[in-house]
């Protein structure tokens, strides 16, 4: 029996990316031939980091904590049309708690209908249940980024500072046309 290589696929916005993601991706990575880290645009989200400055900062932290199979890429539209354009045998996802899974197992079933697309789930570290991205921009917009050292990665409270100094002391979240980037 011939091995054929697997694509994994964990698609998401990234923004900001969490070290609850880094952890699922760092697992995933031991489950595919390669795993291509899908950076979305979700136009109904405010958005802290255009998807070019996600892509570098992820881009960065995979070359510093992944092994070289792991890629990172920028895509719009649905993830099952951006998973079968690259060769994607299944959709990586990470589960913090039964909220997730509930919401995830119904997406599952229907990528598997609709797609014909299977998708692995990784329960996130516990250290990471209660982290979201949302909730770290939340935080930020409160002005002390430095209490987010435990759920973020150095390279995002780094970016997450500039942002700050150069909006006068604030964190603006604002809607990004991914056309523009």
């Amino acid at each position: 029996m011939t091995h054929r290589p697997t694509t994994g696929i964990f698609p998401g916005t990234f923004d900001p990316v969490t070290n609850g993601h880094m952890d699922v991706i760092r697992r995933g990575q031991m489950l595919f031939d390669r795993l291509v880290v899908a950076i979305g645009h979700n136009p109904a989200k405010k958005a802290l980091f255009s998807q070019g400055e996600r892509q570098q900062i992820i881009e960065q932290l995979v070359r510093e904590q992944c092994e070289e199979h792991v890629v990172v890429e920028c895509f719009t539209g649905l993830t099952v049309d951006y998973a079968r354009k690259i060769g994607a045998t299944a959709i990586l996802r990470g589960l913090r708690n039964v909220t997730d899974l509930n919401f995830e197992f119904q997406l599952a079933l229907t990528n598997r209908a609709v797609a014909d697309i299977e998708t692995v789930f990784i329960m996130t570290g516990e250290a990471h249940a209660f982290t979201s991205s949302t909730l770290i921009k939340q935080i930020a917009a409160g002005g002390d980024i430095d209490r987010l050292h435990r759920l973020v990665p150095p390279a995002v409270i780094r970016e997450m500072k500039r942002i700050q100094a150069a909006n006068g002391g604030r964190i603006p979240l604002r809607l990004i046309d991914h056309f523009q980037e």
